[in-house]
């Protein structure tokens, strides 16, 4: 339930196209270029940003809240990762200077009405927290303070925090820690007034400096922050343990199991090829069965061709944007630990790779006898950035009709745009005029006939829902456990920091796709069924439909989000996520399962 209202003005800095593309808007707090101070010199702190604990993505500007606010509210300019993750900086009222401890000094009397009283209990019965900034270090602590106890008789009590301890830690000229806290404080009580009755409240606050012997932020044991949030994940090994097990079962699958039935065939096939020539010169045809005998159709090539290869351009392009933004990650390119850099370094990531996508697409297009270039240009660049616009459309509204600060301001969208028209399109086209002009033929080891074969009525286990059903799910299964820690990292409060084994599970993936995709394609034209293009991207492509079907059960039994903008914004993005998956996987599934068509086919002897 959204207790705040209209967010108030604030300005947003129009950052130049140089300053997105050399990465300076991947700031993080606590990081960037630390201030250096002399004794007695002020120090800014800045509010930021409220909203209930357990809807990370549901945040409102701290002076929506009726609290203290100096009369000209002048806010603090922003990066677009800061703008991104929902931060507007505002200056306060609190007055700190360096190394200068203060004991319950006023920062302002206030008069609150009914109606402000009651926003404020919405807000603590909700669990909402504020975030502040000090020298890009972040301070957070509830608003409230809420308790419930008993049955018979039910006590509900609301309190809420008018003092507040500021901690900051110093080593020389420099701010190494800030925390803020209401230890040793006593709420004051928000219950039992009039409707007509006005509550006076005195805000006060304390200022606490202690000398550290660390001499970096980064040096500062994890989790040694107050504990406000859970800072780091443990390695948890029986993820792995699952997900290397399940490899090297499939792995040993293909390799020995499928090389071993491959070789058998292929010796009969050739060995029965052989006998033909030597006999009666029927055709040799006659007698066939398996695989061998739709060599003539197996390089057909399918139906809605461009479409097609729009998949496969947009899955190679996420592929490697996946990959880039955790080499990133494991080089520090940025720091792992604000989602606000990943998402820049995402947005940027994305402008560049779309040469990959107009490449690929329309490399294998041409090789396909693709005659609509044009087209397939305009189809491979819209068919990501349509539904995300469609998407991140809904969110957005949903975001500024409840007045959250997840709602990008005018100037940000237009720049944003910007990009994807200056960067991103033009690369798209580049990379279809560079892959147009080097596409070589298909060069089909077998000559396809005029006039397509029958098809043999199939197995119900050899059907696409069948194959889409294990395509999906043994992948699905070699990352499961992993995807909790990744969800609850997206949609909660732990850091992720362990990149590198996010790299391994990633490869695990890909490598689990691929195997997979080889043994249904197998199966599948083993049954005399030579429509394999669309299958094998729908087959290890399903697997972006279980990660949605699991988002579904992590909202409803994992977490504690609730209200429609956090709701609409997990389904969202969450339905995203499943078709990135899904172009990713499709892209790996078919070019695996074309690469081991072309190995059987050219080592089958034909006439």
């Amino acid at each position: 339930m959204t207790v705040l209202g209209p967010p108030r003005s604030w300005n947003c800095q129009w950052l130049p196209l140089l300053m997105l593309l050399l990465l300076s808007t991947s700031r993080e707090p606590g990081v960037a270029g630390v201030t250096h101070y002399k004794a007695g010199d002020p120090v800014i702190l800045y509010v930021n940003k409220v909203g209930p604990y357990h809807n990370p993505q549901e945040t409102y500007h701290y002076y929506q809240l009726p609290v203290c606010c100096p009369e000209k509210i002048r806010h603090k300019s922003l990066s677009l990762g800061e703008v991104l993750d929902g931060d507007r900086m505002a200056e306060s009222l609190y007055e700190i200077r360096f190394r200068e401890n203060v004991e319950k000094r006023i920062l302002c009397h206030m008069q609150l009405s009914s109606a402000q009283v009651e926003q404020l209990r919405q807000a603590i019965e909700e669990l909402y927290y504020f975030e502040f900034v000090v020298d890009d270090l972040p301070l957070r602590g509830f608003v409230g303070y809420m308790e419930e106890s008993g049955f018979l008789p039910h006590s509900h009590k609301i309190g809420l925090w008018t003092h507040l301890d500021f901690h900051l830690e110093f080593h020389g000229d420099r701010i190494i820690f800030a925390n803020v806290s209401v230890r040793d404080v006593k709420p004051h009580s928000l219950d039992g007034l009039r409707p007509d009755e006005l509550l006076g409240l005195t805000h006060t606050y304390s200022v606490r400096w202690s000398e550290t012997s660390v001499e970096r932020r980064s040096d500062r044991r994890r989790g040694d922050d107050g504990g406000f949030f859970p800072r780091t994940l443990e390695i948890h090994w029986l993820s792995i343990i699952n997900s290397m097990v399940l490899v090297f079962l499939l792995v040993g699958f293909v390799a020995v199991i499928l090389m071993r039935v491959l070789r058998n065939d292929l010796a009969r096939y050739n060995l029965d090829e052989e006998t033909t020539s030597a006999g009666s010169g029927d055709d040799f045809d006659q007698g066939d069965n398996g695989w061998k005998i739709i060599h003539t159709d197996v390089f057909r090539f399918p139906p809605y061709r461009g479409l097609l290869c729009a998949v496969l351009g947009v899955g190679a392009q996420f592929l490697a944007l996946g990959t880039g933004i955790i080499v990133m990650a494991l080089l520090g390119m940025f720091n792992v630990h604000h989602h606000g850099a990943i998402n820049s370094a995402a947005i940027l990531l994305y402008a560049l790779t779309c040469c990959i996508s107009g490449y690929v697409s329309s490399r294998f297009y041409r090789q396909i006898g693709g005659k609509r270039w044009v087209w397939n240009i305009i189809l491979t660049t819209s068919l990501f950035s349509v539904p995300f616009f469609l998407t991140w459309s809904v969110v957005n509204s949903v975001h500024w009709a409840n007045g959250s600060t997840q709602a990008l301001p005018v100037t940000t969208i237009l720049l944003l745009l910007t990009v994807w028209l200056l960067v991103g399109f033009p690369l798209t086209v580049i990379g279809g005029i560079f892959g147009k002009n080097n596409a070589n033929p298909f060069d089909a080891p077998c000559r396809t006939k005029n006039i397509a074969r029958e098809i043999p009525p199939q197995p119900w286990y050899k059907s696409t829902l069948i194959h889409m059903t294990v395509g999906g799910f043994l992948p699905f299964s070699a990352i499961s456990v992993e995807l909790y820690y990744i969800f609850a990292t997206v949609w909660g409060r732990e850091q992720y920091t362990l990149y590198g084994i996010l790299f391994f599970v990633f490869a695990i993936l890909l490598s689990v796709g691929a195997c997979i995709s080889i043994a249904l394609t197998y199966f599948q034209l083993s049954g005399e069924d030579y429509r394999w293009w669309w299958r094998s991207v729908l087959s290890v492509g399903s697997t972006g439909l279980f990660i949605f079907l699991y988002s579904v059960f992590y909202y409803a039994r994992r977490s504690n989000m609730s209200g429609a903008v956090q709701t609409v914004e997990f389904f969202g993005y969450s339905l995203l996520t499943g078709y990135i998956f899904f172009l990713m996987l499709g892209t790996i599934s078919f070019f695996s399962s074309l690469k081991f068509i072309r190995y059987i086919y050219v080592n089958l002897k034909m006439d």
